[in-house]
């Protein structure tokens, strides 16, 4: 039987923590950066750009992979792990 990557990740298990460990200049992104890289490269999808031209975060189902801040080119995006206890736990199974 073969395990889709849909089905692996829904094994994880996210413990929220209501503080952001991901942030934005939107001042530096909007005037720097015209590609926003980081709404297609996260395999988490938790990018999304806005009417307004800025990008929105959902850093509740980030996982922890750190491409965002790889393919971040104008240096708007901060990331750090989150908290202790926080954030995405991987399950094998």
């Amino acid at each position: 039987m073969s395990v889709n990557v849909k089905q692996k990740l829904g094994n994880n298990v996210f413990k929220i923590d209501p503080e952001s460990h991901i942030s934005i200049n939107h001042e530096i992104c909007m005037s720097r950066c015209t590609a926003k890289f980081c709404t297609f490269v996260c395999p988490a999808r938790v990018y999304t750009l806005e009417a307004d031209g800025r990008i929105h975060v959902e850093h509740d189902g980030c996982l922890e992979c750190g491409t965002c801040v790889v393919a971040c080119r104008s240096d708007a995006l901060t990331w750090r792990y989150p908290r202790a206890g926080q954030g995405v736990q991987y399950r094998f199974g």
